[in-house]
């Protein structure tokens, strides 16, 4: 593990959705986390949230270890540095427009010097 990196850990909450869409992943993956959601929203904890600030650390612990235990399954689904296929975004469109060209096709590279004449 390269240490602890809270925007990675927030990158990893954000892709939860989609690792829980996807059919290859085994269920005890997604039970894992569906469990962690249930457990967030019960009212029972083993901490009360009724002492406020230390009655939350219970369900930070429990997800914290959640996303550590799923990180590299997580980061598959990260989608932060991956770019998407802008093929069809750009299909049948003008890039570049008003611009006047020709193609001349008499331009010829030397070899020995690299040059083009």
């Amino acid at each position: 593990m390269n240490g602890f990196s809270l925007r990675k850990q927030v990158r990893r909450i954000r892709a939860i959705p989609k690792m829980l869409r996807d059919g290859k992943v085994r269920w005890t993956k997604k039970a894992l986390v569906i469990f962690g959601i249930i457990y967030l929203l019960l009212p029972v904890d083993l901490i009360p949230p009724v002492l406020f600030p230390v009655g939350f650390v219970d369900d930070l612990v429990l997800w914290v270890y959640i996303v550590a235990h799923l990180g590299d399954i997580l980061d598959q689904y990260d989608d932060y540095d991956k770019e998407g296929d802008l093929s069809g975004k750009y299909r049948r469109k003008d890039l570049v427009e008003d611009v006047n060209f020709d193609v001349n096709e008499d331009i010829n590279e030397d070899e020995e010097s690299g040059q083009w004449t």
